[in-house]
């Protein structure tokens, strides 16, 4: 890696860090009730909404209450997101006249947007309207990420309470996150990005005429519309000159915003942030990718502050950020070394150079190596699922580093909420592996860590790897399945592998290469990402009630501390342990023997 690779790296993780402390305090003073910068501002728009709805903002929930609003909540805006695509060939602010989208599509797409996911088996700009987009997906950007901060601050009342029976009120969560976090955060986004040339219009699509015209060739029609053939039974073609795009353009930069700050991911256009008229140039790069780790590294101030002890928060990040700065190494090699098969045919990549060099396939040349890998390895580290290049070009080890970021289950980092909350079960789990080896009853923040935890700690270990690795076992035993694999043997594998750990992970990110756009892969990933987000939602919202009744235990000499470099140790031992045991056989079938057959060509 060159200097000025290592120089941007550096520089990036810089600034992330130096925004952990002010956002992580703000967020805790807006989830306490207590008096913040706009609090004078959006305090009487927040209690007006209160009483527009109904909702008693003092009255606190025990954890199955908390669990049934959210779920009802969900369940309403998948029906909404349902019902939008299906009608919207109907409905206005459709400049271009698409129809309503197919059953099982629509029904993958609203489950992908409420789950936080944003799967995209489709291309934004040929299936989805203005509204749709809009009205749909950008709303369900921004209450889904809510949702993961909501289910977040309810387990960090459970761990800092004692002897109580609530943990908040779901509602209250719910709007405080909306309106005091996410929608002043994106608005600011957005004009930044629209600064930066990122397309934001009500226009329908505009036609332009080529500088340079291209010439082709197109066939020859009959009178009914069918090609011409030749004596060889071939298709005739003439020869025909192209000299007018269509340009996709739309309300882009709202929905890139919160899709970043969100850690929805997707994008407007097809190509995610790889487009030019979502990220165009190098500074909105940066800032969009700093956007996709921003609000999760500074949740965990807020953690920290919540409990009473920061250094706890400071501890889980520096977790979560050694390990992302362990893979991005990795990514960086796998590339820049390019690819011996290139190298085979006598292409020249110059391994080693910044912009052109190593392998360069499927990566925006604006961009290069260093950019495209630092990306690849944070949108799936942070359950974010935008691209600004192409996954499944990578080279096999290239390509396994964002594989097993979410195999460890979206947790470093991870989605807004839901990665904190998912570390902090693995930090249950490794004080409780501790707690075996002295022989004491493990305790966490001076809660008690007793069969009960363990249970539903296992549980949201489990259930993620039984749905990925179950799905993929369906999908390559069936014809249904193996049909839509285009590329065969190893890496057709990978990209299914691939596909089920995005959606069982709510990542939402693809290999490429496989046709998910149909019935089967609808069906069986809007289950796999239902599964994931909610039975996952669950066991922590259990959790945080089961904490939230228990006693203060004060520390003593056996006590394990959880703030030190020691833990931090532990804890990431625990992720990798956990996540390389899980997943080790299947990435075996896949990435790694597909390196291994590669190193060994001729």
């Amino acid at each position: 890696m060159t200097a000025n690779g290592l120089g941007q790296i550096g520089l990036f993780f810089l600034v992330l860090l130096a925004l952990v402390k002010p956002l992580g305090w703000y967020m805790a003073l807006v989830y306490e009730g207590r008096p913040c910068a706009v609090d004078r501002i959006l305090g009487p728009v927040e209690r007006g909404f209160y009483r527009l709805c109904g909702v008693r903002a003092d009255e606190e929930m025990d954890w199955r209450t908390y669990a049934l609003a959210m779920l009802l909540f969900n369940a309403a805006g998948l029906l909404v997101l349902y019902g939008l695509q299906r009608l919207q060939g109907v409905l206005p602010v459709n400049p271009e006249g698409v129809g309503g989208v197919a059953p099982d599509l629509a029904f993958n797409t609203a489950v992908s947007f409420v789950t936080n996911t944003n799967w995209q088996a489709y291309g934004g700009e040929t299936t989805l309207s203005y509204l749709t987009q809009m009205l749909g997906l950008t709303v369900q950007n921004f209450v889904s990420a809510a949702t993961g901060m909501a289910v977040l601050i309810a387990l960090i009342r459970g761990l800092a309470r004692r002897s109580a029976q609530t943990i908040g009120n779901f509602w209250t969560d719910l709007v405080r996150s909306l309106l005091y976090i996410l929608l002043p955060l994106a608005t600011l986004f957005a004009l930044l990005l629209v600064s930066q040339g990122v397309v934001q219009t009500m226009n329908s699509y505009q036609t332009v005429t080529l500088l340079q015209p291209v010439n082709s060739a197109k066939p020859v029609m009959d009178a009914l519309g069918r090609p011409v053939l030749d004596d060889r039974g071939q298709p005739q073609t003439e020869p025909a000159v192209t000299a007018e795009q269509i340009l996709a353009v739309g309300p882009s930069a709202s929905q890139i915003a919160i899709k970043q700050l969100g850690t929805n991911g997707g994008g407007f256009f097809n190509v995610n942030s790889a487009h030019p008229f979502e990220n165009p140039t190098p500074l909105s790069n940066v800032l969009e990718l700093l956007g996709i780790l921003l609000i999760p590294a500074a949740l965990c101030y807020t953690f920290g502050m919540m409990v009473g002890e920061t250094r706890q928060g400071w501890a889980l990040l520096s977790a979560m950020t050694i390990l992302l700065l362990c893979f991005i190494p990795l990514g960086l090699w796998a590339e820049q070394s390019g690819n011996p098969v290139f190298t085979a045919l006598g292409i020249d990549q110059q391994p080693g150079t910044e912009q052109a060099g190593g392998n360069m396939e499927g990566k925006e040349t604006r961009f290069g190596i260093v950019n495209s890998v630092l990306w690849s390895a944070a949108t799936t580290a942070a359950s974010n699922g935008s691209v600004n290049s192409m996954h499944d070009s990578y080279t096999p080890v290239g390509g396994l580093v964002p594989l097993l970021l979410m195999q460890f289950g979206e947790v470093v980092f991870g989605g807004v909420g839901s990665g904190l909350y998912g570390m902090i079960v693995f930090a249950l789990i490794a004080v409780f592996i501790a707690g075996l080896m002295v022989g004491r009853t493990p305790e966490y923040l001076g809660k008690k860590i007793e069969p009960y935890e363990m249970k539903m700690a296992a549980l949201l270990v489990l259930i993620m790897p039984i749905v990925v690795l179950g799905f993929t076992a369906i999908a390559t035993a069936t014809t249904t399945g193996r049909s839509s694999i285009l590329n065969p043997g190893a890496h057709g594998f990978s990209e299914i592998l691939y596909a089920y750990t995005s959606q069982g992970n709510n990542n939402g990110s693809a290999f490429a290469g496989l046709n998910v756009n149909t019935p089967f892969y609808n069906l069986t990933g809007g289950v796999a990402m239902l599964i994931s987000r909610f039975w996952l939602a669950l066991p922590t919202l259990a959790l945080a009630g089961s904490l939230a009744r228990k006693k203060l235990v004060p520390p003593g000499p056996g006590t394990l501390p959880t703030h030190t470099p020691l833990f931090v140790v532990l804890l990431i031992g625990v992720v990798i342990m956990v996540g390389a045991l899980t997943f080790l056989p299947a990435l075996a079938l896949g990435p790694i023997v597909e390196h291994l057959a590669m190193a060994a060509r001729p």
